[in-house]
């Protein structure tokens, strides 16, 4: 008979090597103070600072500067990349951007694939004072004028292959000024080729002293409605994300860590580019699509020690099957963390029974700018929990008047306002902005509650959780019951409204290899939810789907899914995945 599966992942930080940052939880969160934290960066000597020096040029005082910041992977050929020629490269194209007029406070956008000149571009832009922004390289025109539009871009660095989207609607945006092309093509009136730009550009620059609270960078993030809304964030942001990738993701100079966020999204900003080079650590950087296989090979041929990821990449790699595994050596890995969206037991399971290790699931959000509650390597994981704040973080569960609830009872998850990360505007909507704030709370627009250890665990989205019958249900709870049978791959669950209970549950389902769709398989996921939650909890309709329409991040869209059903428009698609 198989030995049950954990409900607690219990850690003897004895057994942990290299040592973790952390020892003991309580006593680091219980002497903490954001004043020491910031000792971890350098600031200049007027008391200013530039997330851009902290995250690279510091290194080029000590051994670091000769090691491989990025080992760049693409789909034939891999190049690697020190943080001296990162220094030096990002240095000529801040000297681009200043020859071209872009001064502290212009917008910059960058339109590439993972590519050396994203990384390259974000950082010179930093360099300069002005505000980097990453766009995905999925986005079509209409997602691209949103953000061009209403930000008032003045710059953007693009590829051949993307340049025809910013093409139709070039004439349209009046403050975009010129368009910077990687590669070789023909160019037009006001645009710039990246190549000669940056072969003619001094490889000198004096990087800008920012004051803590100046806009260093910001991020496009869709709602349920509405258009995407502009979240900027400081250079101040580096003090957190430096102690949060050393702390949580336990980040040491002789990692190798991968952490496979694409920069056009919050944490391939946050914990692929600034934490992790703050820290001195190498990075993979893999620009091809997705496959199981390339992703073994990958850990297995560049030896990875610490592997951040997504939920659904971690279901995609359990969809195929443990065999594939067991075809490359994986013992270099001592560290797993997950982003994107609450993290399905069955996924920790997979990685104790797979990989011999536990994935650590956190939780933050594009507006925070750095993770908040985390499950770090000293700390006992409870299975399905979020984990516990990061030291420096208020973290509770209050009501609608913001009033703290007790362990145990369901409310907003709420965090004290004034971390190093938390965004600093809603580019041109202060009413926005405020609205995320409300007696004294950050109101995250999360569902959640805390057991009488401390512990936070996710209910869903204020907005998505489920009352049937009077009970209300997260999706969350239910989707991660459903992929733990056999049969199941991936599972999206919305509330369908109905006259007699108000809402049922529906979930959308897609298959593993193997199994085919079939009233009887409906019937065997309803009775095999009855038994692992409840009664009132299992899903009434189930609709089968080759797949489920998901962020690039990772996250099921839960919204698109219920317009598609009611009928209803499915508003902005723009971060959604091919």
């Amino acid at each position: 008979m198989a030995e049950p599966h954990p409900k607690i992942v219990k850690k003897d930080v004895k057994t942990l090597v290299p040592s973790p940052y952390i020892l003991d939880y309580a006593k680091s969160y219980r002497n903490f103070s954001w004043s020491d934290a910031e000792r971890e960066i350098e600031f200049f000597i007027d008391g200013k600072l530039n997330a851009a020096y902290d995250a690279v040029d510091k290194h080029l005082k000590t051994k670091v500067k000769d090691k491989v910041a990025i080992h760049w992977l693409g789909e034939t050929e891999t190049r690697d990349i020190t943080y001296a020629e990162l220094a030096r490269l990002s240095n000529k194209f801040a000297n681009v951007l200043k020859s071209n007029g872009i001064s502290k406070g212009d917008r910059v956008f960058i339109f590439l694939p993972r590519i050396e000149e994203l990384y390259i571009s974000f950082l010179g832009t930093l360099k300069t004072g002005a505000i980097a922004s990453t766009l995905f390289a999925a986005f079509g025109p209409e997602a691209l004028f949103d953000r061009l539009h209403d930000s008032g871009a003045k710059i953007v660095v693009t590829s051949p292959d993307l340049k025809s989207r910013v093409d139709q609607i070039r004439n349209n945006l009046p403050e975009l000024k010129t368009v910077i092309v990687t590669g070789s093509i023909p160019l037009g009136k006001d645009e710039l080729s990246f190549d000669k730009e940056m072969s003619a550009a001094s490889d000198r620059f004096d990087v800008v002293h920012m004051d803590p609270k100046d806009r260093a960078y910001m991020l496009y993030t869709s709602g349920t409605t509405g258009k995407p809304k502009g979240v900027v964030h400081t250079h101040y942001d580096i003090v957190h994300q430096h102690l949060t990738a050393k702390w949580i993701l336990d980040l040491h100079p002789e990692d190798v860590y991968w952490c496979t966020a694409d920069p056009g999204w919050v944490t391939g900003i946050s914990y692929g580019i600034l934490g992790p080079f703050s820290n001195g650590a190498t990075t993979i950087v893999d620009a091809a699509r997705f496959s199981a296989e390339r992703w073994y090979k990958i850990i297995h041929d560049y030896k990875v020690t610490v592997w951040y990821t997504a939920p659904t990449a971690i279901r995609m790699m359990m969809k195929e099957g443990p065999e594939l595994s067991k075809k490359y050596n994986l013992s270099s890995l001592r560290h797993l963390a997950s982003v994107g969206e609450p993290l399905n037991p069955e996924a920790i399971w997979w990685g104790l029974d797979n990989l011999g290790l536990a994935f650590h699931d956190n939780w933050w959000q594009t507006e925070t700018g750095g993770i908040l509650i985390a499950n770090y390597p000293c700390m006992d994981i409870k299975v399905g929990s979020m984990g516990k704040p990061f030291p420096g973080i208020v973290a509770s569960i209050v009501d609608d008047n913001g009033s703290e609830l007790p362990a145990d009872k369901e409310g907003n998850l709420a965090i004290r306002p004034g971390w190093p990360s938390m965004m600093l505007e809603i580019w041109n909507n202060k009413e926005k902005y405020d609205s995320y704030f409300k007696d004294g709370w950050y109101f995250s627009g999360d569902r959640a509650w805390k057991d009488a250890d401390g512990y936070f665990w996710f209910v869903g989205r204020a907005d998505d959780v489920i009352k049937t019958a009077g009970h209300r249900v997260g999706p969350f709870e239910v989707e991660s019951a459903l992929i733990e049978h056999p049969a199941v791959a991936e599972a999206g669950v919305i509330g369908k409204p109905d006259e007699l209970y108000g809402e049922i549950i529906k979930a959308f389902i897609s298959l593993k290899k193997g199994y085919v769709p079939s009233d009887q398989l409906k019937e065997d996921i309803q009775k095999f939810i009855k038994g692992h939650l409840a009664g009132h909890a299992y899903p009434k309709e189930i609709e089968f789907r080759d797949t489920l329409p998901k962020t690039r991040s990772g996250k099921i869209m839960r919204r698109v899914l219920k317009a598609q059903e009611l009928g209803l428009p499915v508003g902005d698609l723009s971060t959604m995945e091919d």
